[in-house]
């Protein structure tokens, strides 16, 4: 059986948050998992670039190019891609309407699935109040982040030379506290409402980074999470079934039995 054939096969693949440029970017896991997929069509849902942290210092390695290639490369092979910018890579709001390379680029979209119910795609800042009215916040918020990213990626290090998988300190650290900001934002809520007004069955988005699918009132809540944290992807099968794939914790036991994880340690 060849490689192709191998691939998992999906109908529509969504991911969002990547946020390459940072250190924190889990790019090799996202390029692992682009290389070993087929889909019809791949959706961009926002943050795929960091142009807050590019803006103030550059940091690119060779997986962030590999996660670029392979985009591109589904592309070239006949998939669907559609690129939603987000807050970090607002720069390319500028391009909507536009097609890149074969990446399309949109404010926002509605994906049909094959069991004909419509889902309105967003990645959802507009709806966070701390980034829409507030943004010094945002920023500070934004570095605070960045230390629990540098504490996780230690924190892995040491798990990895234990023999343990990949584990997110900073995203536990991160939704003990979210418990409390979601009783004042209620993004999820806001999304739901967005949803129902548009008449539509369900939202897909991101940019909370947590990786969610749950029914609120008959509408189809689904955050397809990050590549930072969890690294977390939303697919669509072939019936219609959408189902978050977590493809950290699905390999990276197999990466320590191989004797390397898809990400170097700390230096």
């Amino acid at each position: 059986m060849s490689k192709a054939d191998q691939r998992r096969r999906y109908r529509a693949v969504f991911v969002s948050d990547v946020h390459l440029g940072t250190r924190g970017a889990k790019a090799a896991f996202l390029a692992h998992f682009l290389a070993r997929m087929q889909c019809e069509r791949l959706y961009l849902v926002g943050d795929i670039v960091d142009g807050w942290r590019l803006k103030k210092s550059w940091y690119w390695d060779e997986a962030h190019d590999e996660v670029l290639r392979l985009i591109l490369a589904h592309a070239r092979n006949g998939t669907e891609v559609l690129y939603v910018p987000g807050n970090h890579d607002e720069m390319f709001r500028a391009w909507l309407g536009l097609e890149v390379a074969g990446v399309r680029l949109a404010a926002e979209a509605v994906h049909e699935a094959a069991d004909g119910k419509r889902y309105l795609v967003l990645h959802g800042d507009e709806f966070d109040g701390v980034v829409a009215n507030a943004r010094f916040l945002a920023a500070m918020g934004d570095r605070a982040y960045r230390c629990a990213l540098v504490v996780n990626r230690w924190f892995n290090a040491v798990r990895y030379r234990l023999g343990y998988p990949y584990w997110s300190l900073s995203q536990w650290l991160k939704q003990s506290v979210k418990r409390a900001v979601k009783r004042v934002d209620r993004f999820e809520e806001a999304l739901v409402l967005e949803a129902r007004e548009r008449g539509v069955d369900g939202v897909i988005c991101g940019h909370i980074h947590k990786a969610e699918i749950r029914d609120v009132g008959g509408i189809l809540y689904m955050n397809d999470g990050d590549w930072v944290e969890s690294c977390t992807a939303l697919v669509e099968h072939a019936d219609g079934t959408m189902e978050l794939v977590h493809w950290a914790q699905e390999n990276s036991l197999s990466f320590l039995r191989a004797g390397s994880l898809p990400e170097s340690a700390p230096a």
